[in-house]
């Protein structure tokens, strides 16, 4: 039986209706899970069912329509913006296919940023950074800016920025979708070792039928409520 204060992540009865005038479309209807300490879990469907959408709510990034999302305990809907804010640093990662990473920084700088946004100091953050870009063998590219890395380093380099604060819980929308079959093995390599050596929960939205299967547990999102696989 879970223990409440091991659930990092919880919705319940999660809906979304977009309203444009007379026009209303449900994409999620009735969504219900939960998430334990360093559990991994993907979310699988067509394209279109509202994978992405579910996602971004979950992650505090889009408002629901109906229903809860926790994340530690809190109920993100019951924050204002600025406590959201806050616990999305706090608690949560975010890997998504394209990899977001500022182009005028070097991956130094980017993996630090989620730190001095904490408030972090400049030299602990960089400590923490560089342990962690080494961790996923990119020790030699700290100084490099992304155009000057491969389309697998740049990757990897978003996965320990979203990680470099251990958060409760990754996020990950399509994390490997935009990498060829190799560097996609090694990202998902790499996010399961992390997984077990830092205890940091995985949320994966996935067409990558070999990443979900690697997970503890795989939902399936149709007509807008998740079913167990």
């Amino acid at each position: 039986m879970n223990k409440p204060n091991d659930i990092v992540l919880r919705a319940t009865g999660v809906a979304k209706v977009y309203e444009e005038g007379d026009l209303r479309t449900g994409v999620l209807s009735n969504v219900n899970f939960s998430l334990r300490k360093g559990e991994t879990l993907s979310i699988v469907g067509a394209s279109g069912s509202g994978k992405s959408t579910l996602l971004h709510i979950i992650g505090g990034l889009d408002t629901l329509s109906a229903g809860a999302v926790e994340v530690n305990g809190r109920v993100l809907s019951e924050l204002s913006d600025a406590e959201r804010g806050r616990e999305r640093n706090r608690s949560l990662g975010f890997i998504y296919q394209f990899h977001h990473l500022l182009p005028e920084f070097t991956a130094l700088e980017n993996v630090c940023m989620p730190l001095l946004i904490r408030g972090v100091a400049i030299a602990q953050a960089q400590k923490e950074a560089t342990a962690l870009l080494e961790r996923v063998g990119l020790g030699a590219r700290l100084r490099h800016r992304p155009a000057e890395m491969s389309g697998g380093e740049r990757q990897r380099c978003a996965v320990a920025r979203a990680l470099v604060t251990r958060p409760a819980c990754v996020l990950g929308d399509e994390p490997t979708g935009n990498l060829d079959e190799a560097n996609a093995a090694h990202v998902y390599e790499l996010m399961i070792e992390l997984n077990r050596e830092i205890g940091t929960s995985f949320v994966l939205v996935t067409h990558d039928s070999r990443l979900a299967g690697r997970m503890d547990r795989t939902l399936e999102l149709k007509n807008g409520e998740l079913h167990e696989r």
